[in-house]
């Protein structure tokens, strides 16, 4: 297998972005908040105003995109200087290959780039798989929950903050 790049996208570059995105939104609509049907109807000034929220990580092999991630800023309780991870998608015939490993890996080094603490990442609570994945990245559950978001979620389900330190203690396991 060739070997998986990742690169953060520019403004200019919501094309690419645009398109990761929809494909995503195509192949797991159960995954998202919004719909593919939203999200294709938005124009371009929406799309340049996205990219600037937030980093956009796009994990390509041979120059063809297989995933991507978004690093944006935390709103936590206590005011910290936290990053958060969300949106991360794979191609589902590269999962399990280590894209979504080498995904996180970068958005945390960004994240401690930008001088943030910590990194969140909402996970379903009733997601294992997503739970032991975020587990052996080095994140942790806290106690926060909120109603889960996305389009697919039934009354009552929940997501779980796990957090990963950036900071440079030796016991912590990160990028």
């Amino acid at each position: 297998m060739s070997e998986i790049t990742v690169r953060p996208l520019g403004e200019e570059e919501w094309q690419d972005y645009r398109e990761v995105r929809l494909e995503a939104l195509r192949e797991s609509p159960e995954a998202f908040a919004s719909t593919l049907e939203q999200e294709a109807a938005f124009d371009e000034d929406f799309w340049r105003t996205r990219m600037t929220r937030s980093a956009r990580l796009i994990a390509e092999r041979d120059g063809a995109a297989v995933g991507v991630v978004s690093v944006g800023t935390a709103e936590t309780d206590d005011g910290a200087d936290a990053g958060e991870l969300f949106g991360l998608w794979v191609k589902p015939e590269l999962r399990g290959t280590g894209v979504a490993t080498t995904l996180v890996k970068n958005g945390a080094a960004l994240a401690q780039r930008r001088g943030q603490s910590h990194l969140y990442y909402w996970v379903g609570t009733e997601n294992g798989r997503a739970v032991a994945f975020a587990s052996g990245m080095g994140f942790r559950p806290t106690d926060e929950r909120r109603p889960m978001g996305v389009a697919s979620a039934e009354d009552g389900e929940e997501e779980i903050a796990m957090v990963l330190p950036l900071g440079q203690d030796p016991g912590v396991v990160g990028p």
